[in-house]
Order: structure tokens, then sequence, then C-alpha cells
């Protein structure tokens, strides 16, 4: 009898040993999942340089920049000669030379391999510093970018976008091509139609003319080096100053099949932050 009273006794120490137990294998595998997100999280973030395009600057990437960093990234989006806040004068003087060593100063300094992007204009400027320094370039990213051929140069490749609205609206403000402006109503419309009417207010703020000796020289190309990096091109779909008639063109020129698209207008940056960095993010991990 005395065991048929102790049986229920013996049930629950036993369901309680069981529960301890179970409860302990739990926290293993909880702190075991735990250790491992933690050196995810602590992984050495990458580090990009990001090239701005035409008639733009480091103000145009801030909230990509931001996001970025957010995450752990080493982000620097280059000053170029004659941009944003550079007060680069006259601009008869400022060459595509000087971009691509402005932008190998920023590289050096980092004393890493580095994400190098480079958006529309700027094409040509990282294609010319991967030719130099193809060594210190993890990946390199165009965005619907003007991306040449050796020897091409950014305005042969222009006047072969028949249907881009930049080619109508830009106002050479001498005969030698020593600054471009834009018809300022179009300006919205070129660069950023997929714009709230605040982005499309802060770019006509910020907006300056640009230098124009860069877009008649060539970039010479060899395979041994600009060919040795490993590229990636993003096309804006709705793009209206390089249209994505020419990226196709473009790209497929150049034997580049890692591709990836953003439907958006030419400045992602502006109109689909969040949408591009996860496009580098992307990128970055393959």
């Amino acid at each position: 009898m005395d065991e048929f009273y102790e049986l229920p006794t013996k049930i629950n120490k036993m369901k309680k040993a069981l529960f301890t137990l179970l409860c302990a294998a739990t926290l293993i595998i909880w702190f075991g999942s735990c250790g491992k997100d933690h050196t995810i999280i602590h992984t050495p973030g990458k580090t990009y340089v990001i090239v701005p395009g035409s008639w733009s600057g480091p103000y145009a990437w801030q909230a990509v920049k931001a996001r970025l960093e957010s995450e752990g990234q080493v982000v620097k989006v280059v000053q170029l000669p004659g941009h944003g806040s550079d007060q680069t004068t006259p601009y008869a003087t400022i060459t595509l030379d000087q971009y691509r060593d402005k932008v190998i100063g920023v590289i050096d300094s980092l004393n890493t391999k580095v994400i190098l992007i480079g958006h529309s204009m700027a094409g040509m400027v990282i294609s010319a510093v991967a030719e130099k320094i193809p060594s210190k370039i993890e990946k390199m990213i165009y965005v619907g970018a003007f991306l040449p051929k050796s020897g091409q140069s950014l305005l042969e490749l222009a006047l072969t976008d028949n249907t881009s609205l930049l080619g109508m609206s830009l106002r050479p403000t001498s005969a030698t091509l020593d600054s471009l402006d834009v018809v300022r109503d179009n300006i919205p419309d070129i660069f950023v139609q997929d714009g709230s009417a605040d982005i499309k207010a802060f770019l006509i703020k910020n907006y300056k003319l640009e230098p124009g000796q860069p877009f008649k020289a060539p970039v010479v190309l060899t395979d041994a080096n600009w060919g040795s990096v490993d590229k990636y091109f993003i096309h804006t779909l709705q793009d209206h100053a390089v249209t994505y008639i020419l990226q196709k063109r473009e790209v497929a020129a150049a034997g580049l099949t890692k591709t990836y698209t953003i439907n958006s207008s030419h400045s992602p940056f502006l109109s689909r932050p969040d949408s591009l960095t996860i496009l580098f993010r992307q990128i970055a991990g393959n």
C-alpha cells in the first residue's frame, strides 16, 4: 500500500527531473545560437568608396552612407574637384586624371581593399582607378553609369544615347566645353523623376555647373589591370539621363555578366536608398 501512495510522488519527481533536463538543453542550444549570432554581428564590415557622378556630390549619398554605416560598414564618399562643396576653379583646369587621383588618394588612406562604386560619369572615373590600382579593389560596382571600352570618352558614349533627356537639355557655357549647364526646369525629370517634391527641391538647391573637360577624355583599359577586377552593374530601369538602352549596350560590349536592376530614376540613392543599400549588401556578400 505504501508503494501505491508513493507512486504519484515518484511520478512528480520524474516530471520535475525531465522538465529540468529539457530546460537545461534549451539553454544550451539558446546560448550556443547566441554565440554564433554574436560572431556574425562582430564580423568586420566592408569598406565602401563611393564616387558621385556629374552635377552631384557627397551630399546626395548621405542616406545610403548612413544606412551602411549603421550596419558597421566603413563608407567614404569622394568629393571630386569642382563638385558639391569643392570650390576648385577654373573649371577648364579640371581633368579626368584629377578625379582618378583624388579617388586613389582616398583608397590609399584606408589601407584595405575596398568596394568601389561609381555612378553615372563616375563610371569613367572608377574604370581609370581600377586600371591604376586593381589590387586594392575587392569589387567594383557601376550604378546607372558610363562603362567605357578602352579608348572611349564619356562624350563618345553619351552621343550614342539618342533618347536621353539629358542630352537634349545640355547647355555648354563655352565652345570649348569648359563647363556644362542643364536647363533648370528639366533637372527633376532628368535625374529623379520618381523622387518626392522635397527630394526634387533638394536636388535643385544643390545644383552647380559641371566641369566639361573630363567628358572629352578617353580612358585606356587593359585586361591585366581593369579586366582583373570583379565587376558588377546595377541597371536603373527608369533612367532618363543614362538610359537603360545604353546601359545594356555598354554591359554587353564589356562582357560584364554580373548585373542587378533597380526600378528607379537615374538617382536611386535619393529616391530608393533602402533598395540600393540592399543591392550593395548583396553584391558585397557574393
